[in-house]
């Protein structure tokens, strides 16, 4: 992992000071480290770990910069040295860790999906509102200075009224059919596997954006590989790519792709806005520029905070030319956590009620494609 610099620190931090953020970090693979290092570098500190089993979590621990490995979930949220607790499990523990750590007075942090259904996340969501925790869902890509950009200028009225999104967010890494993970599996993942891990950004992108809220849509999925595994092949229900046809409230339309086997796409996550007056074009995997379009010219927009919008120049960490990524927008997120944790909330901080949200999307991009029908998203 890259160390941690004192301007990283200091950026970060300098609104932030008294505000306590001990963190206990649920879950030591990929997604741990990252939101350790975000923690890190927010000016919080790693309480400590919590993995699968001990010994694994103790060889973590240099990466995941912990004080120390607590034995269990419970010897966690006993300890009075955390205030906040990140959720990084399997899908299917996202419910009962969030809701044990909202029981023993804690904030959560809860990686996407917020849970495996629309009802669990609802009974999240209440369970966090009625103890007054703050619940968060990293939904990271809305940290982009460019996203910020493009949500400023389309919410600005700069191209006119919205009645188009489109887009897509691809990767290839279930192209083969040895290609396998926790996710497939249903009963850890959940009912949607590329939807509910990918398509889900998408949707919360697109309504973060433009504010157009998902009202009806038809979704139709399919598998490449009815089978997965090098050792054991075992047959697949979950889906590899979903298309969602869909209305917003105010009678806007879109289309969007969702697919983990299209060779060679790593994570090409694709938002464009078209409206009365011009569109806009996100890239998450060229995410320094925004592309402008007119009907007389076009043009692209750089990450650069002396030219930027108030909403996007904050997010800017370092100088133009100098290129911002994927655990800058998890640092962002942190940092506005810590503010929020002080009783300063930040715009556009993604919270259990976007997390319910994007369940609920989910839940209708199921019944749809299982259905072959158009399905009200509810409630």
């Amino acid at each position: 992992m890259a160390p941690i610099t004192d301007h990283d620190v200091d950026h970060l931090d300098a609104h932030q000071d008294g505000v306590a953020y001990r963190a206990a970090i649920v879950g030591t693979g990929f997604m741990g480290r990252v939101h350790a290092r975000a923690v890190h570098v927010a000016g919080g500190r790693v309480a400590g770990v919590v993995g699968s089993n001990v010994e694994r979590a103790k060889d973590s621990l240099a990466d995941m910069y912990a004080d120390q490995v607590f034995g269990s979930l419970e010897e966690a949220l006993d300890s009075r040295d955390v205030d906040v607790v990140h959720v990084c499990t399997p899908n299917h523990l996202h419910e009962p860790v969030a809701l044990a750590a909202v029981a023993a007075g804690k904030h959560v942090v809860c990686e996407k999906p917020l849970s495996t259904s629309a009802a669990s996340a609802a009974a999240m969501t209440t369970a966090a509102e009625e103890a007054g925790s703050l619940g968060v869902v990293p939904f990271v890509y809305r940290f982009h200075p460019m996203v910020r950009e493009a949500r400023a200028k389309v919410r600005g009225g700069e191209i006119g009224r919205v009645f188009l999104a489109h887009g897509s967010y691809l990767q290839d890494w279930m192209l083969r059919p040895d290609d396998d993970n926790w996710r497939v599996d249903p009963d850890l993942g959940g009912p949607t596997r590329a939807f509910g891990d990918i398509g889900s950004h998408w949707c919360d992108l697109m309504e973060f954006v433009t504010g157009e809220r998902i009202a009806s849509l038809s979704a139709q999925s399919s598998r490449v590989n009815e089978r997965r595994g090098a050792q054991a092949p075992r047959e697949v229900t979950t889906e590899d790519m979903v298309i969602v046809q869909f209305a917003t409230e105010s009678g806007s339309v879109g289309t969007v792709v969702i697919s983990q086997v299209s060779a060679g796409r790593k994570n090409r996550l694709l938002l464009e806005v078209s409206g009365s007056q011009g569109s806009f074009c996100f890239d998450q995997e060229n995410p320094e520029v925004l592309w402008w379009g007119g009907r007389d010219r076009s043009s692209m927009l750089v990450r650069d905070g002396e030219t930027l919008s108030p909403d996007a120049a904050r997010y800017v960490r370092v100088p133009a030319g100098h290129p911002q990524g994927y655990q800058d927008c998890f640092d962002a997120l942190v940092a506005d956590t810590r503010a929020a944790i002080g009783g300063q909330m930040p715009d556009g901080l993604p919270t259990f009620a976007d997390g319910l949200r994007s369940a609920q999307v989910a839940d209708a991009v199921v019944t749809s494609a299982r259905e072959r029908t158009w399905v009200e998203v509810g409630p």
